[in-house]
């Protein structure tokens, strides 16, 4: 082993080699050692989890290697289906043993001469079966003639394939898969078998590992093994990742082409605004903190599109558009991950994960969304949900240059096609002399064909049927059209072996609009090729259009079709800051003395403000402000110079408080007694002589299906009780109960010497709405007390039971 080491360090001395060759393949070799460990180690955990799932739970392992019924109550676990498959596993191992001899090893053999030594030495699945960590069945949102599943997919093998090839030994040695495979049962029948065909496909790209043996253990060399990963993934999502599907049918004469091939659901057109505080990434010597140059990828399913780079900036605004077909609601997400870019490699920045089913419900969504797994920054998107509609009418010019309408090309089969381009030349026969015997043996086999479809600056490419004159291709393709009456599909058949076109087709979208359905299902005759070669395809053409949303609809997101927040700066200094424009039919504006309110004013129409109904309490108003730290432009527009104060929230008038300590709050509007937050004494000592409640806090409590989290914001405080004659300097704490962990403890700002402070600060507690029903807020007002001081530090107090509350819908009040 020794000389085995010490024999290319002699070899390259021998040849005169530098040193730096001997490091760089001592480097390499450390780095594919690291790598095989690290894979085994990750072999070995999911193993261990794997025997005893309960034990590893407890232990708390990470969160992503959780199963999934332990984080979304929705998911079923399936126990009885994993025991069947661990019973029937054996049975399966033999079958696919039997296959891989007689059916996998001729089809290799025959791929190329090199490989007609090809042997499958061993095969063998192991002991560990997959097995389905969670299974989420869809009724309400989809059609009554189908069947939805989302089966939670895990497979941690233990298999051993080993195959020679010219006395090279390749093989595998353990597999991970984890992937969400959604299954289609559709239609449902009358009569046996009851379903018609069975769909499959992953929702998004799997996560696979495999960890190699024998010569393939090179893939693990780095940077071939990043390759090589990539290379089985996109294989994978060629043939199994949406908008790819697999469709079973389970019925005689079945016509499962709109199964295969069905209609997008919609289109999301998300417009990429800008983004705020986000992590400095970029430093000079590893100390001294600079900014970032940040761009955003975008992904919906397999789609992907890059923003363009914004250099040293931690505030960007990119103000662009792109679009995505969906193609299955629920299920597919938009992800948004940011980076900084570097010339090495680029730092991640933070991530964000919106749900579809809300934005289609919505229809339009105008929010400024926090990154998750970084320490700040907020994004600001503006999201359109655009059904397929057929009509014509829907079909006008943008004049912002975005798409008004989506192609989709249904790619059949093609009939007769030449076996070269000497064969045919515009129709007519035209007979070339190849003096070169084994060109010509070449030019007289059937053609291995690919289409070229082309409209406007974008191609899309088929798949390869090999040596066929009558390929099947049997694939969908969608394009954004711009202008639906002056574009055209281009069409190019393709010889793969001499890159030579054995057919081309123009078809103008112009043609579909004499169609009521928009539609073309024929066979096209070929340009540029025989006389009776034809390509058949069914051609869709629908309108892009953006509903209004509903009113009555209770938006899903918070804040939602809402503008972000209003920059305002500061004079005192350079940073920026978001604020909110208060209520002002609400709460009358407060003068700069704060001890002294000023008169109430009087509303638009003349009357006076009921004292008996409405002095107690503000009334709420009807929409939810500063549940994105700021109202819109135009109600910022609106707001008087007056009702903007620079240092005390706005309090009620002189009555209104007189009013207020003969009735409270709570019997004044008596509809939900926990939404009208008086603060109570709770355990401190006070003893004022009445029964006045110790000040109040205004909030906004929401939760944001989109974001799956409880949104608190915390306005701001009115008429606090001073804990000394020197005043108070509040803050506010919340803790979602029973949790009353120090970390996730939320805390506001402290305002100096005033008893009226405004925060317009917002928190968000990440959990379940199954979860956060069950939870009760503990909110205090504190006093930021010096260390040694005697003063009082708890100002008041007050608790929200969630459970009462309608959260979907949200309350702001006093």
């Amino acid at each position: 082993r020794a000389l085995l080491c010490l024999g290319p360090v002699y070899l390259a001395g021998y040849l005169g080699l530098s040193g730096s060759w001997v490091l760089l393949a001592l480097a390499l070799w450390l780095c594919w050692g690291l790598n095989r460990r690290g894979k085994r180690d990750r072999l070995a955990a999911a193993f261990a989890l794997l025997e005893d799932e309960r034990e590893a739970v407890c232990r708390g392992l990470a969160a992503r290697n959780l199963p999934a019924w332990v984080h979304f109550p929705d998911v079923e676990r399936v126990e009885w289906l994993n025991k069947v498959l661990v019973q029937a596993w054996p049975y399966f191992g033999t079958i696919m043993e039997k296959t891989f001899k007689e059916v996998l090893e001729p089809k290799i053999r025959a791929k190329s001469v090199h490989l007609k030594t090809c042997t499958f030495t061993k095969i063998h699945f192991g002991e560990k079966c997959p097995r389905i960590n969670g299974i989420k069945a869809y009724t309400k949102e989809i059609d009554r003639r189908q069947v939805t599943l989302d089966l939670q997919i895990c497979y941690i093998g233990d298999c051993e394939i080993h195959m020679d090839i010219s006395k090279f030994n390749l093989g595998v040695k353990g597999i991970q898969l984890y992937g969400t495979l959604r299954v289609i049962l559709e239609p449902l029948l009358t009569d046996a078998p009851f379903v018609g065909a069975v769909t499959l496909f992953f929702m998004q790209k799997p996560h696979l590992e495999i960890n190699w043996a024998g010569m393939s253990n090179l893939l693990d060399v780095p940077g071939i093994n990043v390759m090589s990963d990539s290379l089985i993934q996109d294989f994978i999502a060629s043939r199994l990742v949406l908008p790819n599907r697999i469709t079973v049918p389970l019925k005689k004469n079945m016509n499962i082409a709109h199964l295969k091939f069905p209609v997008p659901q919609g289109v999301i057109r998300v417009h990429l605004l800008e983004a705020e505080n986000l992590v400095q990434k970029d430093n000079f010597l590893g100390a001294i903190r600079g900014k970032s140059d940040p761009y955003a990828l975008l992904r919906v399913g397999t789609m992907q599109y890059r923003s363009k780079t914004v250099s040293r900036d931690l505030n960007p605004i990119w103000n662009e558009t792109f679009e995505f077909v969906v193609h299955e609601v629920p299920g597919q997400d938009l992800e948004v991950d940011l980076y900084d870019e570097d010339p090495d490699k680029d730092d991640f920045m933070g991530s964000l994960l919106i749900g579809l089913v809300d934005v289609m419900n919505d229809r339009t969504v105008d929010e400024w969304f926090p990154l998750s797994k970084t320490t700040s920054g907020h994004l600001h998107l503006k999201l359109e949900w655009l059904s397929l509609v057929n009509d014509q009418e829907k079909l006008h010019e943008d004049k912002k240059g975005l798409s008004t309408a989506i192609l989709i090309v249904y790619l059949d089969s093609a009939f007769n096609l030449p076996k070269n381009h000497f064969e045919y030349s515009n129709g007519e026969c035209g007979a070339k002399k190849i003096k070169n015997n084994k060109y010509l043996k070449k030019t007289e086999r059937e053609p291995s064909s690919f289409v070229l479809l082309t409209v406007g600056n974008k191609t899309q490419k088929s798949k390869t049927c090999n040596f066929s004159k009558d390929p099947t291709w049997g694939q969908a393709f969608t394009f954004f059209v711009h202008s639906a009456h002056s574009q055209s599909l281009h069409i190019e058949i393709k010889d793969k072996e001499r890159d030579s076109a054995l057919g081309t087709s123009v078809i103008c979208l112009s043609h579909l609009l004499k169609d009521p359905n928009m539609t073309l299902d024929q066979r096209f005759q070929l340009d540029h090729s025989s006389s009776d070669s034809f390509i058949k395809m069914k051609l869709v053409l629908r309108a892009l259009n953006v509903e209004e949303p509903d009113p009555q609809r209770v938006k899903a997101g918070v804040n939602a079709s809402k503008p972000g927040p209003v920059r305002v700066t500061e004079k005192a200094g350079n940073q920026q800051k978001f604020v909110s424009p208060p209520q002002v039919s609400k709460v009358p504006p407060m003068s700069k003395d704060s001890a002294a309110p000023e008169s109430l004013p009087k509303k638009d129409s003349g009357e006076d403000l009921d004292t008996k109904d409405s002095s107690a309490a503000p009334v709420p108003s009807e929409t939810v402000p500063g549940l994105d730290e700021a109202e819109g432009k135009q109600n910022a527009e609106r707001v008087p110079p007056s009702a903007l104060p620079s240092g005390a929230a706005a309090v009620p008038t002189l009555p209104v408080l007189q009013e207020m300590r003969l009735a409270p709050s709570v019997t004044s509007l008596g509809s939900l007694p926990s939404s009208c937050f008086e603060l109570s004494s709770s355990n401190l000592d006070i003893h004022n002589g009445t029964e006045m409640p110790l000040g109040e806090i205004q909030l906004t409590v929401r939760y944001a299906s989109i974001r799956q989290s409880l949104v608190v914001l915390v306005n701001g405080c009115r008429n606090l009780v001073p804990s000394s004659n020197r005043g108070v300097d509040p803050y506010v704490r919340i803790y979602l109960l029973p949790d009353r962990r120090w970390t996730s403890r939320k805390k506001t700002s402290v305002k100096k010497k005033t008893l009226n402070p405004q925060y317009d600060e917002k928190f968000e507690f990440f959990e379940s709405l199954e979860n956060v029903k069950k939870r009760t807020l503990d909110i205090a007002v504190k006093n930021s007390r010096p260390f040694i001081s005697q003063e009082r530090k708890e100002l008041g107090k007050v608790r929200i039971d969630l459970s009462q509350e309608d959260l979907i819908k949200g309350f702001a009040q006093w």
